[in-house]
């Protein structure tokens, strides 16, 4: 059955917002807290958002990481790993709600590290800045974008654990990315507009994200969710 852009795009904030009541009720429930391990906290909260919405499948990998992990870019699968005490956490997970894909990153700060706290602050407002950009540029490729969200990165300090800034999302498995498809990504190499129609004539929409990293120190932060809607 076809769907109407309007009915789609409603079906795509509506599974963001789903996602993100996951994570608040994870929150919520005291789960990010020293002595769980990461497979094992994404587990719980796989069984939770079957529980809260009888979500059974997840568009890509669930992600939990923590400390020295969080240096580690999407593709990689570091070993499991124990929360500690003054730690940072992040959470990507990439629910499916009535066939339309959620795409959510947050980061957790547990204890009073203020290079922790500095990072968790710093990605929702580059995040913002990276948005405002995109949406002051409306011819914008996903290259161009892509160089100035490494500036507002560099420009506060920090650098970038991924070699994209983003990707396509959509209905389940339609905008499912094959292979290294260049211009699905917000990445160097991707020139096409990012305001264009996918191969079924649809507007193309995107997800921003953030993975700030600080080497030195041992870890990093992440933030996701969609740009354009």
């Amino acid at each position: 059955m076809t769907v109407d852009e309007a009915s789609r795009t409603a079906a795509l904030t509506s599974a963001q917002d789903h996602a993100l009541e996951l994570f608040e009720e994870v929150v919520s429930r005291g789960w990010v807290r020293p002595g769980r391990g990461e497979r094992e906290l994404s587990d719980q909260i796989r069984e939770l958002a079957n529980e809260l919405f009888g979500v059974r499948r997840f568009w890509h990998k669930r992600i939990v990481r923590s400390g020295v992990n969080t240096l580690q870019p999407y593709r990689e699968n570091p070993p499991d790993r124990v929360l500690s005490a003054d730690d940072i956490v992040f959470f990507d997970f990439g629910p499916i709600f009535d066939q339309f894909e959620a795409d959510v990153g947050r980061t957790y700060v547990l204890g009073d590290d203020p290079v922790k706290h500095r990072v968790a602050a710093d990605l929702p407002r580059l995040w913002e800045q990276g948005r405002r950009h995109f949406v002051d540029h409306p011819d914008i490729t996903g290259e161009e974008l892509f160089a100035h969200v490494l500036g507002l990165i560099a420009d506060a300090g920090w650098g970038h654990g991924a070699s994209h800034a983003g990707h396509l999302v959509g209905e389940f498995p339609h905008e499912r990315i094959i292979g290294d498809e260049v211009d699905c990504y917000i990445t160097t190499g991707s020139h096409a507009p990012m305001r264009r129609l996918d191969p079924t004539g649809r507007p193309c929409h995107w997800i921003l994200e953030i993975h700030l990293v600080d080497r030195d120190r041992g870890f990093g932060g992440f933030f996701e969710q969609l740009l354009d809607l």
